[in-house]
This record gives C-alpha cells, sequence and structure tokens, in this order.
C-alpha cells in the first residue's frame, strides 16, 4: 500500500524523491510479463489540488490513482503544520525522470514519451538520450490526435512493450486519457503523468533558479516567461490552493 497523507482532500505519496525513483523502478521489473493493469502515479500542485476542489469529476479522476507525488512547494512547506505526516521534500515530475532514468539505464527498463508537439516530443527523447546513452526508448510520439485515433495510439504503445510510460498531454487532458484507457494499457508497468514535462525536457520551457525552486516561488519565474498564459491562472488557483492545503488537510 502506498504511504501517503492527506493534503488538499488528496492522498499524497509521502516517498522522497530517490525512494520514488526506486519504488517505481522495482514496481515496473516485478510487472514485466505479467499482464496487469499499469501502477498509475500522477502528481498534485496548486493548479491541480484547486481545480480538484472546484471539480467532483476531475477530483475522482485523481483518486483513480495508486499515488499523488507533491509537485508543490506549499504543500511541502505547510505539510508538518495540517498534515498527519509531513513531507521531505517537493517530487517534482522535472526532476523525478532523472532520478528514474538513472535507475532505468542500469536495469534495462523502457521508457515511451507520449505528448507535446512533433518537434518538442523529439527533442525531449534526443536530450534524454544524450544525457542518458544506455537509457531505452521503446517508443514515442507526440500529443496531437483526432478522438478516433485513440484506440491505435494505445495499441501501439501497449505493442511497444514499455516499462514506464510517461503522459505529456497537461491536466486534465492526461487524467482522463488514463482513465479511459487504463484497462487496455495492460503490461505497461507504471504510468506517470506529467504535464509540461517534455517542454522542459526539450528545453523549449527553462527551470526556475534553485534559489526561487526552494522558496517556492518557480510559479513566479513561470509567470514571468508566459504571463498571458499563467498570469490569470495563478491568481485564480493559489489562493484557492492555499486555503485547501490550510483547512482540508489531515
Amino acid at each position: 500500500m502506498e504511504p501517503s497523507t492527506n493534503i488538499g482532500g488528496l492522498p499524497i505519496s509521502v516517498l522522497g524523491m530517490e525512494e520514488s525513483a526506486r519504488m517505481l523502478v522495482r514496481t515496473a521489473l516485478r510487472a514485466r510479463g505479467q499482464n496487469a493493469l499499469p501502477f498509475y502515479s500522477t502528481s498534485a500542485n496548486g493548479q491541480v489540488i484547486a481545480l480538484a476542489a472546484e471539480d467532483p469529476d476531475f477530483k475522482q479522476l485523481l483518486t483513480e490513482a495508486d499515488q499523488i507525488h507533491a509537485d508543490g512547494m506549499p504543500m511541502v512547506r505547510l505539510s508538518g503544520y495540517v498534515a498527519s505526516e509531513e513531507l521531505s521534500e517537493r517530487v517534482a515530475t522535472t526532476d523525478l525522470v532523472h532520478a528514474v532514468a538513472r535507475l532505468a539505464q542500469k536495469a534495462g527498463l523502457r521508457f515511451y514519451f507520449f505528448g507535446a508537439t512533433p518537434e518538442g516530443n523529439r527533442r525531449a527523447v534526443a536530450n534524454m538520450r544524450a544525457q542518458y546513452p544506455n537509457l531505452i526508448f521503446a517508443g514515442a510520439r507526440d500529443g496531437y490526435y483526432k478522438p478516433e485515433d485513440e484506440a491505435g495510439i494505445v495499441a501501439e504503445i501497449v505493442a511497444s512493450q514499455p516499462d514506464i510510460l510517461w503522459i505529456g498531454l497537461g491536466v486534465p487532458r492526461e487524467q482522463e486519457f488514463v482513465s479511459r484507457n487504463l484497462e487496455n494499457l495492460r503490461g505497461v508497468g507504471v504510468i506517470k503523468t506529467s504535464g509540461g514535462l517534455f517542454d522542459f525536457l526539450s528545453g523549449k520551457n527553462s527551470r526556475a533558479p534553485q534559489w526561487m525552486q526552494n522558496a517556492g516561488l518557480e510559479w513566479v519565474y513561470r509567470t514571468m516567461i508566459e504571463p498571458r498564459r499563467l498570469l490569470g491562472r495563478y491568481l485564480k488557483t493559489n489562493p484557492a490552493a492555499l486555503w485547501q492545503i490550510i483547512f482540508h488537510s489531515k
């Protein structure tokens, strides 16, 4: 059973970065040849917590996951005051993918990157291959497709036999995709929803300086980079998420 604590109304994993990476790799290895349902891991940040609070259907999608990582520093900082168990660190997917890749290339695990634009996906795969020469990619494809093509895409993914499927379609599209297709993804060891991961791996987006990440201010940096897209979102979701974390954790 995944160890978790309730933060903002969601069961949040208490595992740290390296613990999470080792667990995902072990889980993927055990799943080989089993034709079992994938272990489904997703993440929560301020946007996700706020959306889950106002949309019961989206919250239901999140609770279908086997694991929810804390991808927000306010969750980590406040956990010691509002939750039954304090979180040791933020587990951002942009960092987790590297922690998993270091172990995966030694274990011979196969990645599949699904999402982003065709060029963004290609660059993300190329950059990961350059950084981890022994990492195996079972396949990759972009996240732009017609609804009627989805079943074929799922079949292609399963046929490629990935151990870990990273899905970067954005919230809530990626959670909806997993919910629709989990049964048909049997044989895939682990699914990790990844938000905008591939935009970072491709070099399209840059990470905030480490001090801003540590201070929980990465959202400020991202707003400076993409003010039109993100300013309104953060002004709405940050206060709502903070309210949920303070008053709906246990």
